[in-house]
């Protein structure tokens, strides 16, 4: 099963000197015909998921792991 969502998700792997994230990305960009425009559009949906993330408990339980 694993295999097949792979398929159907496109993945992208970011790296930095601190972090390094895999994203699956579900959303359907190429109705965004404008490359520009598209890339914009991600940046806004990972900007808007981090902002999302930092108030859930998740983030607090996985910041915890530094104590």
């Amino acid at each position: 099963m694993d295999d097949f969502v792979d398929s159907l998700y496109p993945e992208i792997t970011l790296e930095t000197d601190d972090i390094i994230m895999s994203i699956s990305v579900k959303k359907d960009y190429s109705k965004i015909r404008d490359l520009d425009k598209r890339k914009q559009e991600f940046i806004n949906d990972l900007h808007d998921f981090i902002n999302e993330f930092s108030e859930t408990q998740e983030s607090r339980e996985f910041m915890a792991f530094f104590d």
